[in-house]
């Protein structure tokens, strides 16, 4: 596989998954707090290169490539996310500005599961929404060991790992793991262009 067939293909997990995703948020009702964006000002969440490919291809599609790297390249290790707009002076009210291309922690953050070391599954999310939807929270922690539909992290990580391990086992901070897919999808795409040129 390519670059941007690699891209394509984490795209159609990122389908199947929100699917799977909109199904527990409609099930649970612990979907995110509207317009809090306190997770995605933390500068300290990491990501993978692979999970970022769409959205390096969907901007370099829109003309924006450039422009975005040159931002990244700008930013230093305690910026959030270059996609997330903050609504507050301190950042911890926002929105997502690419959310069709938010990056795999993104969708998984506050709408999956992981297992613990007794084979339990416990719901991955925030203080946030376990205060703010306390009811809703502890039903549902009770409820996706009793046959609730929830994603797991690890199955989801894993379909990454089989696009392509390399580009899905390097976690780093968010901006920097938008940069290097930008950076990989500008030379994909140069060496591309040279080949159609000779």
């Amino acid at each position: 596989m390519n670059l941007q067939q690699k891209s394509q293909e984490v795209r159609k997990v990122f389908e199947e998954l929100d699917a799977q995703i909109k199904d527990f948020i409609d099930a649970s009702q612990i979907g995110c707090i509207s317009g809090c964006g306190f997770c995605c000002s933390n500068p300290k969440v990491s990501a993978s290169i692979l999970e970022f490919l769409p959205l390096a291809f969907d901007l370099f599609e829109k003309g924006k490539a450039e422009k975005a790297l040159e931002l990244l390249e700008s930013k230093n290790g305690q910026d959030y996310c270059i996609i997330y707009k903050a609504t507050s002076s301190d950042a911890a009210m926002g929105f997502c500005s690419d959310y069709q291309n938010r990056g795999m922690i993104c969708r998984l953050f506050g709408s999956s599961a992981r297992k613990n070391k007794e084979d339990k599954k416990e719901i991955i999310t925030c203080k946030k929404i376990k205060e703010a939807k306390k009811e809703q929270y502890e039903a549902a922690s009770l409820s996706v060991n009793e046959g609730m539909s929830v994603p797991l992290s690890s199955d989801a990580y894993s379909r990454l790992y089989n696009i392509d391990f390399q580009l899905t086992s390097d976690q780093m901070p968010i901006n920097q793991a938008i940069q290097k897919a930008l950076e990989s999808v500008l030379r994909f795409k140069y060496y591309e262009g040279s080949e159609v040129s000779e």
